[in-house]
């Protein structure tokens, strides 16, 4: 029996998701409902833990919504009311650092949550430096250092995705060069097969045609000559067939060596072509490029005279003007009708266009008016610049890897930006932070040693000399409301080092406090 899963596609990471959304807000949840539903009990004891609860499913969603940082100032607000709100500052302040694309947004938030606790707990509650010391504290080892470790873990696993899509880059040009050699070689194959056993076979063709209609050849060695004729027609479109498997689109025939543009024509009038060519003085020294298009174009052209137009003159012409060489092919219609052949699909023109475009020229071919068919094309006579011809208009498939390397060269330098950050900047801004609280909480409560010394038990507050103009805060309810309390200056908390206690106005007794 075979079991048939119809639920919907995604319907299983969707549950996956819930079940951690669930699991994230029972870890968060599990400090403010104990603390809620333990006793003693106040009369809106419920309501206000149902609320509470509430708001920390709200975040879960907002984090989930791709809004940790609105679920981070929820759980912040969350900790005026509440202090247990303060365990799950870390874990939205991580989760915010791990899903923020930018930092820019989260120092906004960041700053915006300092100055308002300060004007909250300086100016509306009125408490005291200690207290605001105490929460920036907070703000920074439970808020913004889990923020940097998220930032962290972020960059870490764009560093894990920039390193796989470099390999795979670096995977898919190693394909592309073995596949581009392969495609060349048999381009190379195809075209030497169409340049050089196409115009051979076109050549015999005709010389078999020519045979065919000799006046002194009896009749059996005519009509061996016509089946000579048809088999190498048939014989040229099965060429062409395979050379259509073969060949790529747009590439390069090779040229025979040392073969020039006057050793085709002749060997054209060698097989009984009547071929007449022109060719100025100015085109015998052109590029490589050129002249490799120059000789393409003739030879094809003489290839499809000899093939659709037996027996018809045909003129070559090369001639300049200025930059450009113009090579023109133009043959008059076959006197006595094309030979019997299947149809042509155009491979070699397209070919030769291609081969053209390449070189920086353009090319024309088409039926003249009054009969017959021409092949133009201008060429440029100066070779092109070598950005030109290494640029061209291809693609270029060797920019993928340079491209992958870069990003893993930026994820790179941003994962150790951010540890580096991630180290030094608590550090820093508990520094900042003890040097913005030291000099507020210590200004006029600092009592020297010497004269803590020199004050004598019984003396008159009056008459005591070197006390500071201010007093620090009591450290517990539970100590005397007649003491006073000094420090003797220590960084960074400031915390009272001398005690100070009085009967009627009188110092009663003087301690130093471990």
């Amino acid at each position: 029996m075979r079991i048939v899963d119809s639920s919907p596609p995604g319907w299983l990471d969707r549950r996956r998701r819930l079940l951690w959304d669930l699991l994230l807000w029972a870890v968060v949840a599990a400090p403010i409902g104990f603390a809620g539903f333990s006793p003693p009990y106040s009369e809106y004891a419920l309501p206000l833990v149902v609320g509470k609860l509430v708001l920390l499913g709200v975040a879960v969603l907002l984090t989930r919504r791709r809004a940790p940082l609105a679920a981070l100032v929820l759980v912040v607000l969350g900790s005026v009311v509440d202090g247990n709100f303060v365990f799950a500052i870390p874990v939205f302040s991580y989760l915010a650092g791990r899903r923020s694309a930018s930092a820019v947004p989260a120092a906004g938030v960041f700053a915006l949550i300092a100055a308002g606790g300060t004007v909250l707990n300086l100016g509306v509650l009125g408490a005291g430096p200690a207290t605001w010391f105490l929460l920036a504290s907070v703000l920074l080892f439970a808020a913004v250092f889990p923020w940097l470790v998220g930032r962290y873990r972020r960059q870490q696993q764009e560093l894990a995705d920039a390193g796989r899509r470099h390999v795979e880059a670096l995977t898919r040009e190693e394909r592309g060069a073995a596949e581009r050699i392969r495609l060349r070689e048999r381009a190379r194959i195809a075209g030497e097969m169409h340049d050089s056993l196409g115009h051979d076979l076109s050549l015999i063709a005709m010389r078999a045609a020519a045979l065919e209609v000799a006046a002194d050849l009896d009749d059996s060695h005519r009509a061996a000559a016509g089946e000579l004729r048809a088999s190498v027609s048939a014989a040229t479109e099965r060429l062409h067939e395979i050379i259509g498997v073969l060949r790529e689109e747009g590439a390069a025939s090779v040229r025979p060596s040392g073969e020039s543009v006057a050793d085709l024509v002749e060997g054209a009038r060698e097989a009984g072509m009547a071929v007449r060519m022109e060719a100025a003085p100015a085109v015998a020294d052109l590029p490589t490029m050129t002249s490799h298009a120059a000789h393409r174009i003739v030879r094809e052209a003489l290839t499809n005279a000899a093939r659709y137009a037996p027996g018809a003159p045909v003129e070559v012409r090369l001639t300049r003007d200025g930059d450009r060489v113009e090579v023109a092919v133009v043959n008059d219609a076959a006197p006595a009708g094309p030979l019997p052949a299947p149809p042509s699909q155009g491979s070699g023109l397209l070919a030769l266009a291609e081969r053209v475009r390449l070189s920086g020229g353009t090319l024309h071919a088409g039926p003249l008016t009054e009969g017959g068919f021409v092949v133009r094309a201008a060429l440029p006579a100066t070779a092109p610049p070598v950005e030109a011809v290494e640029s061209g208009d291809q693609p270029g498939p060797a920019e993928l890897p340079v491209d992958a390397e870069r990003r893993l060269h930026d994820a790179r330098r941003r994962v150790r930006r951010s540890l580096l950050v991630a180290l030094t900047a608590p550090a820093g801004f508990a520094l900042v932070l003890c040097l913005v609280y030291y000099p507020v909480a210590t200004a006029g409560t600092v009592l020297d040693r010497a004269t803590f010394d020199q004050m004598r038990v019984g003396t008159a507050r009056s008459e005591l000399t070197g006390l500071p103009r201010r007093k620090l805060d009591r450290p517990t309810p539970i100590d005397r409301a007649d003491c006073e309390y000094y420090t003797d200056g220590n960084f960074p908390l400031a915390q009272p080092t001398w005690r100070l206690c009085f009967t009627d106005g009188r110092l009663v007794s003087k301690e130093w406090i471990a």
